[in-house]
């Protein structure tokens, strides 16, 4: 795993953007926010991405084409085989969850089928409690 100290500056940015937002960011929205600091290009965003995904610090979320950074502590190695996000459609909202025991439990019964994995994303869209607390 690629430890924060090793980051290239562009990819210290892109990630210190996700790591504030209150929500997901689209790359083109990331590439918006970051052009005070040279960023011109999307391609210059998505290879930033493309290592932050790599690395473990930043998941993209399928159902938004959005990108957040990983709720988890980075001192130390974590697997991301299976991680499941709760995403909320009132206020964007995103709450990880990732388990060990899942992500084997769901790889032994992919495997039982004979069907072999190539990637796995769990996404709940919804309401938060915040907001469900609001409307009711």
């Amino acid at each position: 795993m690629t430890a924060r100290a090793e980051l290239t500056k562009n990819q210290l940015r892109v990630l210190e953007r996700l790591e504030a937002a209150t929500g997901p960011l689209s790359a083109y929205t990331l590439l918006d926010q970051l052009r005070e600091y040279g960023f011109r290009a999307p391609l210059q965003v998505y290879r930033a991405l493309d290592t932050l995904i790599k690395a473990g610090f930043v998941h993209r979320l399928e159902s938004l084409n959005a990108f957040v950074a990983c709720s988890d502590d980075h001192g130390h190695a974590h697997p991301h085989r299976m991680t499941a996000f709760a995403i909320c459609d009132q206020c964007g909202q995103v709450a990880e969850f990732s388990d060990p025991l899942v992500g084997e439990r769901l790889d032994a019964w992919v495997a039982s089928t004979g069907f072999v994995t190539k990637k796995a994303v769990l996404e709940f869209r919804g309401t938060c409690a915040k907001c469900a607390a609001k409307a009711g």
